[in-house]
């Protein structure tokens, strides 16, 4: 389908549905707000869909337009600017950018990667050194920005064996997609899914709880991925040979230093880090939220006496953009709660479905979503309000079917253009990558793979850990 017919079709159905709703006899015990509210937020979702128009702004206009008729008000609106979530996502990117600016990322990377002695072994602890990152750079393309001149680095020593290299460029974003989950600040679909949670149903997660649920899931459907990766985009010959790639052959093709001893900086950056994160972690022990851990760890990393990094540099780095984004989605949520909609929408759902092939349908629906909503938090914003209404109705726990919706979206690997790690390492000149054939390759695979594997976490792994599948 062409741009325009896929723009015209969309205003179509949106124009449509927006008509119907006008009629005063149509749809009865739709209230008002109800339907201003599905009138807006079907606009908005054909919008992100079809339109080139930047979601950021599209977002805005949805939670004006709102505001304008009177379904939220200005102080909900604005409020969402002041939640704790984007205060927790502005200090994580203050502190990844003292981290990345020390290097330290860069030297962990060729310390691991320099024990590899085969293929699978590279394969795997670079996979290992991805996860990590999820603990120290929010949002995944800024983790992608941080790991591509270790790939590069990787690309030139290895760079007599062009499957390897292609290989290793299909696994970096594939695992730095999918081990998001890992951590509440690894996408910003989270903080958003953390808030409609929060709005629509009063359960909060916070960033231990995530941590305890998403951080295996993230391991084993990396690893999973990694095996993927390699046996669809190389050959046993390929693999057979041996691999030695040291800390010196990657310190010769980066800017920063990886091998020698630690200056200060990089020593107090990662004292800095691991306190930090292990604050995170023990909130159950001493009741600190998250977001002010991470406002010291922020004000500490950009201390004229003790951090690694200026203050107003290191606020340059905060995707502003993404922020609006989740504040005026976080709007969107709140009005298709208390206006009744999100209730009205799943209403007609069949009765007497099962939990498990309720889970089943919405992370099939979520895996397969990015091939229409190309940005992940666009994708939480539309399904998560929906499923945790719909799981409401179904006698599903919303805590695990928001959790599973959202960690079956962070697959988003079908096109180049699915995700921007993926586009990011497409197009590297100079440079052996992959191709969308390879891609559509690697997606047969793993799309069922992780599917099944976030359905197996959602109804056997998780509810060991305190969520049940059931309310």
């Amino acid at each position: 389908m062409t741009p325009n017919l896929r723009l015209t079709a969309a205003l179509c159905v949106a124009l449509s549905l927006c008509a119907l709703l006008a009629v005063p006899g149509n749809f009865p015990g739709l209230a008002g707000d109800a339907r201003l509210t599905l009138a807006v937020f079907a606009l908005a979702t054909c919008a992100w869909i079809a339109t080139p128009i930047d979601d950021t702004y599209i977002a805005l206009g949805a939670g004006l337009a709102l505001t304008a008729t009177g379904v939220i008000s200005s102080d909900t609106l604005f409020g969402t600017l002041g939640d704790s979530t984007v205060w927790l996502l502005i200090c994580a990117f203050v502190l990844a950018a003292a981290v990345t600016r020390t290097g330290l990322a860069g030297r962990a990377a060729a310390f691991l990667v320099g024990g590899a002695r085969t293929v699978r072994q590279l394969v795997h602890l670079t996979t290992a050194a991805l996860v990590v990152t999820a603990f120290a750079v929010p949002a995944t393309s800024g983790r992608a920005a941080l790991a591509l001149p270790v790939f590069l680095a990787l690309a030139k020593a290895l760079g007599d064996r062009k499957r390897l290299v292609v290989m290793l460029a299909l696994l970096f974003p594939t695992v730095i997609l999918l081990s998001a989950v890992a951590t509440l600040i690894g996408a910003g679909a989270h903080l958003i899914t953390v808030s409609v949670l929060w709005e629509t149903s009063g359960e909060r997660i916070g960033f231990t709880e995530w941590l305890l649920l998403g951080l295996p899931l993230a391991v084993a459907s990396s690893h999973l991925a990694a095996e993927a990766v390699l046996l669809t985009t190389t050959r046993r010959a390929d693999r057979a040979g041996p691999v030695r790639v040291t800390a010196e052959e990657i310190q010769r093709h980066s800017e920063q230093p990886v091998t020698g001893p630690w200056t200060q900086a990089e020593s107090r950056c990662a004292l800095l880090l691991a306190t930090v994160v292990a604050l995170w972690c023990s909130e159950p022990l001493h009741r600190v939220p998250p977001a002010v851990v991470a406002l010291i760890g922020a004000v500490v990393a950009a201390s004229p006496a003790f951090g690694t990094v200026r203050l107003k540099d290191a606020l340059r780095t905060v995707p502003w953009a993404l922020l609006l984004f989740m504040a005026a989605t976080m709007a969107m949520g709140i009005a298709l709660a208390d206006s009744g909609a999100a209730k009205w929408l799943v209403a007609g759902l069949p009765s007497g479905v099962t939990p498990v092939v309720f889970l089943a349908v919405v992370i099939a629906v979520s895996t397969a979503a990015h091939l229409v909503l190309q940005s992940r938090s666009a994708r939480s914003s539309v399904l998560v309000p929906l499923v945790v209404a719909a799981a409401v109705g179904a006698g599903v726990n919303p805590v695990a079917a928001a959790l599973a919706s959202t960690a079956a979206a962070g697959f988003c690997h079908t096109l180049p253009a699915s995700a921007k790690p993926v586009t990011l390492f497409a197009e590297l000149p100079g440079t052996p990558t992959y191709t969308p054939r390879d891609l559509l390759r690697l997606s047969a695979v793993l799309a069922p793979l992780t599917a099944l594997l976030v359905l197996l976490f959602a109804v056997a792994v998780w509810p060991l850990l305190g969520v049940p599948v059931t309310r």
